[in-house]
């Protein structure tokens, strides 16, 4: 027995792996995430696989690139795996952590190594990734008092490491700059949060601070710095949008180099060239996203998403519906979403054309709210709308939309990217227009002022885009004087009521739009009964923002 267990204490110890010290774990881990910025997925996680267990960057950077991995899929299963892996990660971390855990004591720090230094960082951000997990995975109450928790205690651990790194009792070591770089991303990613809420005073300014410390970030070179880069392409291409501050410039000074090609940076390129209008741009950008590689197809999936809002707003409805096609079949994210969208798109085509793969318009809105879901605990604003918009087609004779993609469109802020362009706004007027004529030919129902309303709301936010200011103030005024006639969709005096208030601050007509928006916030939480927070322009959220800029 003794020397069969000597055998294989001894066979163990001649397969472990080198000790390797911090800065040749930091490389190593940095070489891996190129490859993964640059497409080699599997070869990524196959270069980190065999220190998870001994190096707590190897188990951090893998345990991340699984997270990402379940975010996309949104499989129950890569979820549980993505999060088993992340509290590996963390215990990995906890190893190599001091005894004593904590920064504040000042006594204590001289006495504190590199690694301990980097240990807690790397532990902070296993404890957030683990929340963002705990979100996603549980919908019950105890598991978001849990992953707040979790957010908590890693922002106090950001917070003592920033200013312990600011005392110059701190060790500056080979490794220093990847310690900054994780603080940076850390603190900067918190930050952030205030800054999208966009109000004066000390939030702003942490704000502001956080969007320079990503900054910092993602222009140096530590391991951190295309994390911080990431982010920042989420906030400019993506998060000023849903919080309706379209138009906040991306920083040129981001540069990717050889991650130009990436699938990932594919993506954001394509959004960027989106933004500016530039469509044909962007669907050539995110068709070679989905060139680039095989290995995760959620990529392409986030590329069929980007791909249908671009053929939506040249109105090439039949692209749009492949798209939505591609997307209800093979993406888990939002099926109702998808179904809807699919509906719509064949709704938009006139009653003589072919439908593609013979599905019928009116089915596809029946079938919505059975794909509902939870995401976080929650149903996404944008699905509850969708399926409260198809009710209609329940009925034995159903009354059909007149514009739903056109409508769509607005909640993800479209009118927005296509302002730069005015033949693509000349298109929408169209639709619009024929939109209205085909209302007029029809007998009255109860939904004809709901109808009527929402092609005044949308053909205003045209007129503006065309630089026709009274015109368009007339078309949001004809939604208000019919506040007390409509009977469905309530969200359209206070969304009118924000679009008319930003329209007199474009104007210069500041006390006018303050006066605006708080009656929009009123008549918000006034019909607050729908439960519908609109990406656009949910009054809680975005009143408070534009009342600033008014100020």
């Amino acid at each position: 027995i003794f020397v069969r267990g000597h055998r294989q204490c001894h066979r163990r110890i001649g397969t472990r792996h080198p000790v390797m010290t911090l800065k040749e774990c930091l490389d190593e881990c940095m070489e891996a995430l190129d490859l993964f910025l640059n497409n080699h997925f599997n070869e990524s996680l196959e270069k980190l696989r065999p220190r998870v267990n001994e190096s707590m960057y190897h188990a951090l950077i893998y345990a991340t690139v699984l997270e990402m991995q379940a975010m996309m899929t949104f499989q129950p299963e890569d979820i549980s795996n993505a999060g088993n892996t992340m509290k590996s990660a963390q215990e990995v971390c906890q190893r190599f952590r001091r005894k004593s855990p904590g920064l504040s004591n000042k006594s204590d720090r001289g006495s504190l190594t590199e690694v301990q230094l980097h240990a807690e960082v790397c532990y902070a951000e296993c404890q957030l990734q683990r929340a963002a997990l705990t979100f996603l995975q549980d919908e019950n109450m105890v598991s978001f008092i849990k992953g707040g928790i979790k957010v908590r205690n890693s922002y106090l651990i950001y917070k003592e490491l920033h200013s312990f790194i600011k005392s110059h009792s701190c060790l500056k070591g080979p490794s220093h700059v990847h310690l900054e770089g994780g603080i940076s991303f850390g603190i900067g990613a918190f930050n952030l949060d205030t800054q999208s809420l966009r109000v004066r005073g000390i939030l702003r300014r942490q704000g502001e601070y956080g969007l320079s410390l990503l900054h910092d970030g993602a222009t140096g070179i530590n391991l951190r710095s295309m994390l911080c880069a990431l982010l920042l392409l989420c906030y400019y291409t993506f998060l000023t949008f849903i919080l309706g501050r379209a138009g906040t410039p991306c920083p040129k000074n981001l540069r990717f180099g050889s991650f130009r090609f990436g699938a990932i940076f594919l993506f954001f390129a394509g959004r960027t060239e989106e933004i500016k209008g530039n469509i044909d741009e962007a669907v050539a950008l995110f068709e070679d996203g989905c060139k680039a590689q095989q290995a995760w197809k959620q990529f392409h999936h986030m590329c069929y998403w980007e791909l249908m809002w671009c053929f939506t707003y040249k109105r090439a409805w039949k692209m749009a519906y492949f798209y939505a096609d591609l997307l209800s079949k093979e993406s888990r994210w939002s099926k109702a979403m998808y179904v809807y969208m699919k509906a719509a798109y064949l709704s938009m085509l006139h009653e003589d054309e072919a439908r593609p793969f013979g599905e019928d318009e009116v089915e596809l809105f029946r079938q919505v709210s059975t794909f509902k879901q939870k995401i976080a605990g929650k149903s996404p604003p944008t699905e509850k709308f969708a399926i409260r918009k198809a009710r209609r087609y329940k009925a034995h004779c159903p009354i059909r939309l007149p514009v739903p993609v056109l409508e769509m469109m607005y909640m993800w802020n479209g009118f927005s990217m296509i302002s730069m362009r005015p033949e693509l706004t000349e298109g929408m007027m169209q639709t619009l227009v024929e939109a209205e004529l085909t209302l007029q030919e029809s007998p009255d129902n109860e939904y004809s002022v709901d109808d009527r309303c929402v092609i005044h709301l949308l053909r205003g936010l045209c007129l503006k885009n065309q630089g026709l200011l009274q015109a368009a103030e007339d078309s949001f005024r004809k939604v208000l004087s019919s506040e007390k006639k409509i009977r469905f969709d309530h969200y359209l005096v206070p969304n009118c009521l924000v679009e008319l208030g930003l329209l007199y601050i474009d104007q210069g007509r500041r006390d006018e739009a303050i006066k605006l928006l708080h009656k929009a916030r009123y008549v918000h939480w006034k019909t607050a009964a729908w439960n519908v927070t609109l990406w656009r322009s949910g009054a809680r959220r975005i009143c408070s923002r534009y009342r600033t800029v008014a100020l």
